[in-house]
């Protein structure tokens, strides 16, 4: 992975290998580990599952709330729970800046940074496939994982870093418009399509019509891609559909939230007003959901998570630079910090998050019925027994990424 967490001590002032680029001095953004902190525990709380106390509890409107904002959209739009991914991969982009700099800073050749990048983008590969198998009979070939994804994209990002401004926004608009162009090109299904084989019924109420029907679930390029492209690794069976309609190639937009990423990054390093940076969070993130919601709204393309349509770059963009905005307000600008150290913890050792939200969890809630008996989660009521379990699963969890953090164990890639 990454390294996540900007440098603790200065950079001095250094010139690129690549160009004659000025590297200014940066020190640590509180913020970015807020912030990611906030985007890890949103996932870790999976485990509180509200989505199964707001069945329990159907005249609850707060728990139909919560339940929501915990789970995917179908299709088309967005919860709370849609921005973790586009979160941590446009933080993976914040950091690249400081990371380039903290290790020309000690020496390091651009060989040397390109081979390292190669490296950690194999190992998030191979990660992202591992956590994918982990329930399955042989390995899960598999590409769409959050891991996955940013490694797939994370060597091209790396490479972008050392590019001008300029060339990052044209590079951006390459990634956005060459994917909106290929999907726009492929044929739609016929008459007598199999729906069902697909995995979407026919008259399914988010299968979008006319000329947004390019961006459909499980009949647009990428998936036809996937048909073709997963098929070519040894699988217990076939592979026909992901019926969540995830797909592989979405690791070129998903490059264009890193490279958003990367530019709120160089602002927070360049800059050295305070409020300058505020503005040029904003300022940005205001643009980029205005002109996604416009686009979706004049059918030119979709704002789709599931297969990360470029609107979907520009609008979760557009929420990510708000939201690093709202978390550098209050961290750095205003150093509100007490009420956020919880979130540092987890922040900072994101990648152990990561892979204890996909791995330890089922441990840890047997380990709790055989020690506190199968009951221990119901003393409110069998329809709050999995908030309180989470609750405690969670609980464990942090507890394990504070006695790291005193500990100073910090896993990196």
């Amino acid at each position: 992975m990454p390294t996540l967490t900007p440098p603790v001590e200065e950079i001095p002032i250094i010139a690129s290998p690549v160009s004659d680029t000025l590297l200014p001095k940066a020190k640590r953004v509180a913020s970015v580990d807020v912030y990611r902190g906030f985007v890890m525990l949103l996932m870790m709380a999976e485990v509180l599952q509200f989505e199964k106390v707001s069945k329990a509890v159907p005249s609850s409107d707060f728990w139909r709330f919560m339940a929501f904002n915990q789970s995917h959209v179908p299709w088309v739009g967005c919860s709370l729970h849609d921005l973790i991914q586009p979160s941590f991969s446009f933080l993976v982009g914040v950091a690249v800046p400081y990371s380039i700099a903290g290790r020309l800073a000690k020496g390091a050749q651009f060989s040397h940074l390109l081979r390292h990048t190669i490296v950690r983008s194999l190992i998030l590969i191979l990660l992202g496939i591992f956590l994918r198998s982990m329930h399955a009979t042989q390995t899960n070939f598999t590409f769409e994982d959050t891991l996955t994804q940013i490694g797939l994209g994370y060597t091209f990002l790396f490479l972008l870093g050392f590019a001008s401004a300029r060339a990052q926004v044209i590079w951006l608009a390459i990634i956005l418009i060459g994917y909106w162009t290929a999907f726009a090109f492929y044929p739609l299904p016929g008459a007598g399509f199999d729906y069902a084989a697909a995995a979407v019924p026919p008259n399914w109420e988010n299968n979008l019509q006319g000329f947004a029907a390019h961006w459909n679930k499980n009949t647009n390029l990428a998936m036809g891609f996937d048909q073709w492209f997963l098929n070519l690794f040894p699988r217990e069976k076939p592979f026909v559909v992901n019926r969540g309609g995830y797909t592989t190639l979405s690791f070129i937009p998903t490059l264009g939230t890193m490279l958003l990423g990367l530019m709120a990054g160089n602002t927070l390093r360049k800059f050295s007003d305070n409020k300058d940076k505020l503005k040029r969070l904003i300022v940005p993130g205001v643009i980029l959901i205005v002109a996604s919601l416009l686009i979706h709204v004049l059918g030119i393309n979709p704002i789709v998570k599931r297969i990360w349509t470029p609107n979907w770059v520009l609008f979760s963009g557009g929420c990510c630079f708000l939201l690093l905005a709202l978390f550098y307000a209050i961290i750095d600008f205003y150093n509100l910090r007490k009420w956020s150290f919880p979130l540092m913890v987890i922040g900072v050792n994101s990648i152990a998050a990561y892979v204890f939200a996909h791995t330890i969890d089922s441990f840890i809630a047997s380990s709790l019925s055989i020690h506190l008996g199968n009951q221990y989660n119901q003393f409110l009521g069998v329809s709050y027994s999995t908030l309180i379990s989470g609750t405690f699963i969670l609980f464990f969890e942090i507890l394990i990424l504070w006695w790291m953090y005193r500990k100073k164990i910090f896993i990196k890639i």
